[in-house]
């Protein structure tokens, strides 16, 4: 997985889904918030990839961008799409894949 910081610019309106970019047989990465509180970071998903199931300490918020997800929390799927968000509960385990290419914004809240 590709990551780099790409914090936003205050006062100036940001096309997310432009500020990540798909890799063939990837998935792409950029932080753009990372503090003791949370971190905000855009993923960009090749279709086929994926994250394997874990479990964090903190609620996760999904947002996705462009395209469709399949998410899968406590053992049950989620589909969602361009326009959703997915609340993904703290200690439970999830995975996320991608049956096509979509992008999304992942949002944590540690506390």
């Amino acid at each position: 997985m590709n990551k780099a910081t790409e914090p936003i610019e205050p006062a100036k309106p940001v096309h997310l889904a432009e500020r990540v970019q798909y890799a063939e047989g990837s998935i792409v990465s950029r932080a753009l918030v990372q503090k003791p509180v949370g971190s905000i970071t855009l993923f960009a998903f090749d279709a086929g990839q994926g994250l394997n199931e874990h479990t964090a300490p903190y609620d996760a918020y999904v947002q996705i961008l462009d395209g469709e997800a399949e998410l899968v929390i406590g053992g049950q799927i989620v589909n969602s799409k361009s326009g959703e968000t997915v609340l993904m509960p703290a200690n439970v385990s999830h995975a996320v894949n991608a049956r096509q290419r979509f992008k999304m914004l992942l949002t944590m809240i540690r506390g």
